[in-house]
C-alpha cells in the first residue's frame, strides 16, 4: 500500500505540473499574439510608409515626363521657328535677284536672241523654284493701296486710276503661302 502513495503524490504532482505548462503555453500563446498584433501594426505601418513614398516618386516621375515632353515641344518650334526664319532670308535674296532679273530682261532689247531666251529660261526656272517653295507674287497694279501689302515709294496725279488706288510697282509683292514675305513697292495716285 506503500506504493499507492506515492503513486497519488506523483499523480497530483503531474496534474499540478500540466496545469503550469498550460498556464505557461496559454501565456507564450499571449505573448506571442500581442507580438504579432505589435508586428503586424508594424508592418502596416513600413507598408503605408512605402505607398506614401512611392506615390511620391510616381509624381516625380509624371512631372518628369511632362517636363521632357514640354522641353521636345519647345525644342521643335525653336528648330521649325529657325529653319523658317532661315528660309525666309534666303527667299529674300532670290526675290532681290529676281527683281534684278526683271530690270535686266527690261532693258536686254541689243543682245542676241540666244542671250535673251537663256536669260529667260533661268529667270523662269527661279520662278519655278519659288513657286515650289510656296512663294508666289501678287498683283498690285489697279488695286486699292494696302499698307498691309504695300510699300508706297511715291504718289503721282494721274486720271488713269481713282485716287488711293496703285499705279504701278517698282518691285513685286511675295506671299510665302498665307505670309506677307514681301510687300510691293508702288506708286499710288492722288
Amino acid at each position: 500500500m506503500n506504493d499507492t502513495k506515492p503513486n497519488d503524490d506523483r499523480t497530483a504532482k503531474t496534474g499540478k505540473a500540466k496545469t503550469n505548462a498550460e498556464q505557461t503555453a496559454e501565456q507564450a500563446a499571449e505573448r506571442s499574439d500581442a507580438e504579432r498584433k505589435e508586428g503586424g501594426e508594424q508592418l502596416q505601418a513600413e507598408i503605408a510608409r512605402l505607398k506614401e513614398e512611392l506615390s511620391r516618386e510616381h509624381e516625380i516621375y509624371l512631372r518628369s515626363l511632362a517636363d521632357f515632353d514640354n522641353f521636345r515641344r519647345r525644342v521643335e518650334r525653336e528648330r521649325a521657328t529657325v529653319a523658317q526664319t532661315g528660309k525666309r532670308e534666303m527667299f529674300l535674296s532670290l526675290l532681290e535677284v529676281m527683281d534684278d532679273f526683271e530690270r535686266a530682261l527690261d532693258h536686254i532689247d541689243e543682245e542676241p536672241a540666244s542671250v535673251l531666251a537663256g536669260l529667260r529660261a533661268i529667270y523662269r526656272r527661279l520662278e519655278d523654284v519659288l513657286e515650289a517653295q510656296g512663294v508666289i507674287p501678287f498683283e498690285s497694279v489697279g488695286q486699292p493701296f494696302d499698307p498691309a501689302l504695300h510699300e508706297a515709294v511715291g504718289s503721282v496725279e494721274s486720271d488713269e486710276q481713282e485716287p488711293g488706288a496703285v499705279l504701278d510697282e517698282l518691285s513685286r509683292g511675295y506671299r510665302w503661302g498665307e505670309e506677307l514675305l514681301r510687300p510691293a513697292r508702288v506708286r499710288v495716285t492722288r
